[in-house]
C-alpha cells in the first residue's frame, strides 16, 4: 500500500473535513449498489464494477443516504453539547431531530418544533433507506426509553451505529473517543458487535487526526477494543480484515469472506480491509463499495478512515463537484474547528 503525500502533512482541520467529505463520497458511491450482488454490479457497470457515482434517489449521481444524514446530526449534537452536560444526550436530541426529518409531521413527541439550522435543510428530509433499528430505537427514546450499554433496548448488531459515529473522534483523546463512540452506538444498538465497532471507528479517527498512520491507529483502537466485554466477534473480524489486506489487493469475493457488511463488525472489517489494501483514497472507496452487501455503509466508514488520514485535498474534484450537500458538510466542518478553537 502506498500512502498519499497529503496523509503526513494535512493539517487537522483538513483531516476533519476529509473525514466528513470522504465519508459522504463513499456513501454516495455505494448508494446505487447497496442491495446488489457483485454479479449484478458487474453486469451493470462492467467487469471492474462501479467506478463513479451512479444514478440514485432521483439524482444522476452523488446522492447521500441515511449514513451521512446521521453522521451530520451526530456532529451537530456534539457541537451543541453544553459544557456541563453529557454529550450523549445532546447527540440523542440531534438524532431525534433527524427522526423528525424522517417521520410524518407531529409524530415525534419529544421535539415537535426542533431547533437549529441543520434540521431546516430540505434535502435532509428525504428518506434514504433509514435503518429500522435506528428508527424504532429513536421512537422509543422519544417516549422516554433511552438505550445504553447497561440498559440496551434491543440485541441488534446492525451497522447503523458504526456508520454514523466518526465525529466522536473529533473532540476527544482515543480512549475517551472510544467510550463515547460506544455510548452513542448503544443509543440504538444494544449488542456489543453493534456498538463496539462504533468505538473502534471513533478512536481510530481520533488517532488519525493526531497524525497516526492507519495501521498504528487500528492497532491502538484494537487494544482498547480488547479491554471491553463482548469484544471477540469484532476483534476476530478486524484480525481477519487485517490479515486479508496483508495478502494484497482483495477481490470482491475475497472481501465477502468478511461478511456482507450488514452488521457492525462486518461493515467495519470490510472498510478497514479496503483502506489498508488500497493505493490511495479513491482506490480505497471503489474497493470498499464493490461487493455483495451494504455498499454505502462500508464506503462511508472507509471514507471516514481514509479521509481522516489523507485530508480533503486527496478527494478527487470530480466527486466533490457532484456530491450532494457538500456545502452543508463544509459548514459543519467549519463549525467544528470554531468549536475546538
Amino acid at each position: 500500500m502506498s500512502v498519499t503525500s497529503s496523509s503526513r502533512t494535512a493539517p487537522p482541520a483538513d483531516r476533519i473535513l476529509g473525514c466528513l467529505l470522504a465519508g459522504a463520497v463513499g456513501d454516495a458511491l455505494g448508494a446505487p449498489i447497496e442491495f446488489m450482488s457483485i454479479g449484478q454490479i458487474r453486469r451493470r457497470y462492467g467487469s471492474a464494477g462501479l467506478s463513479d457515482f451512479g444514478e440514485c434517489y432521483g439524482r444522476p449521481g452523488g446522492a447521500i443516504t441515511d449514513d451521512t444524514q446521521m453522521t451530520l446530526f451526530t456532529l451537530e449534537g456534539l457541537i451543541r453539547a453544553p459544557g456541563d452536560t453529557a454529550p450523549d444526550m445532546s447527540v440523542l436530541r440531534a438524532y431525534l431531530r433527524w427522526l423528525h426529518t424522517q417521520e410524518q409531521p407531529g409524530s415525534v413527541p419529544s421535539e415537535a418544533d426542533p431547533t437549529g439550522w441543520l434540521v431546516g435543510i430540505p434535502e435532509l428530509h428525504s428518506r434514504r433507506a433509514p435503518g429500522n433499528t435506528c428508527l424504532s430505537a429513536l421512537r422509543a427514546a422519544a417516549q422516554g426509553s433511552v438505550g445504553s450499554i447497561t440498559t440496551p433496548l434491543n440485541d441488534s448488531k446492525g451497522c447503523g451505529a458504526v456508520m454514523r459515529t466518526a465525529p466522536a473522534g473529533f473532540f476527544a483523546a482515543p480512549r475517551d473517543a472510544f467510550n463515547l463512540g460506544c455510548r452513542l452506538g448503544a443509543l440504538t444498538h444494544g449488542h456489543p458487535s453493534g456498538y463496539l465497532p462504533a468505538g473502534v471507528l471513533a478512536a481510530s479517527v481520533s488517532l488519525l487526526l493526531a497524525g497516526s498512520s492507519l495501521a498504528e491507529a487500528l492497532r491502538s483502537a484494537m487494544d482498547l477494543l480488547r479491554q471491553r466485554p463482548g469484544h471477540h466477534e469484532t476483534s476476530d473480524s478486524l484480525a481477519a480484515s487485517c490479515a486479508l489486506a496483508a495478502r494484497g489487493r482483495p477481490t470482491p469475493e475475497d472481501l465477502e469472506t468478511l461478511g456482507g457488511g450488514w452488521t457492525g463488525e462486518q461493515a467495519l472489517a470490510i472498510a478497514v480491509c479496503a483502506a489498508l489494501a488500497s493505493d490511495d483514497l479513491a482506490d480505497a472507496l471503489r474497493l470498499a463499495v464493490n461487493h455483495s452487501g451494504d455498499s454505502d455503509s462500508t464506503g462511508a466508514i472507509c471514507g471516514n478512515l481514509v479521509g481522516a488520514r489523507d485530508g480533503a485535498a486527496a478527494i478527487p474534484a470530480r466527486w466533490l463537484r457532484r456530491l450532494e450537500l457538500r456545502s452543508v458538510i463544509e459548514r459543519l466542518a467549519d463549525e467544528t474547528c470554531d468549536f475546538q478553537s
